[in-house]
């Protein structure tokens, strides 16, 4: 299976058989029946992109209510450490984060499931980043944490003071006093 299981449960990271030649290369970066073999059954309706500079780091977002939201996330072009905190009460990997880097290079995406605050940073000069989402985005269902919480300690791979914030995140909220996952 092109499937590695991470060490907090629905998490998963996909590593496609890549077939590559003098030409350049080619695979199959979504197939629903290898998808839904593996477990996951979202059905996607939004597509995503962006483009960002070393230091920027964006999250850690995620959604509530009917407008939860699963993610399939890549990344086209650059590096990127991707992270999913685990935001379900009562999960007993409540407050765990797992992370993957992600490159154009390997090629790997991270299945991030509802009940999951989600971020990345850029590790390289530059890195465009895609993904596909299970529901639309609402703004009144959204939720943020702050990327550098005590809390969560999350290791993101760059000193704190050269991440870069949209003016949104810089006021996320702590971890415990978040918009709850319902």
């Amino acid at each position: 299976m092109p499937f590695i299981d991470c060490a907090i449960p629905d998490l998963k990271i996909f590593d496609p058989k890549v077939f590559g030649d003098d030409r350049g290369y080619f695979f199959e970066s979504y197939n629903e029946k290898v998808f839904h073999e593996a477990g996951i059954t979202a059905t996607f309706v939004q597509d995503n992109q962006s483009s960002s500079v070393h230091g920027v780091l964006r999250g850690l977002h995620y959604q509530v209510g009917e407008f939860a939201q699963a993610k399939l996330v890549r990344v086209l072009s650059g590096v990127v450490l991707d992270v999913a905190v685990d935001i379900r009460e009562g999960s007993p990997t409540y407050g765990q984060w797992e992370s993957v880097i992600l490159s154009a290079e390997n090629q790997r995406q991270f299945f991030v499931p509802r009940g999951f605050a989600h971020g990345f940073v850029v590790l390289s000069e530059k890195a465009d980043f895609f993904y596909k989402c299970d529901n639309f985005y609402s703004k009144e269902s959204e939720g943020n944490i702050l990327f550098d919480d005590p809390k969560l300690n999350i290791d993101w791979q760059i000193p704190l003071h050269k991440v870069i914030l949209s003016d949104k995140d810089k006021v996320n909220a702590a971890f415990g006093e978040h918009r709850k996952f319902e």
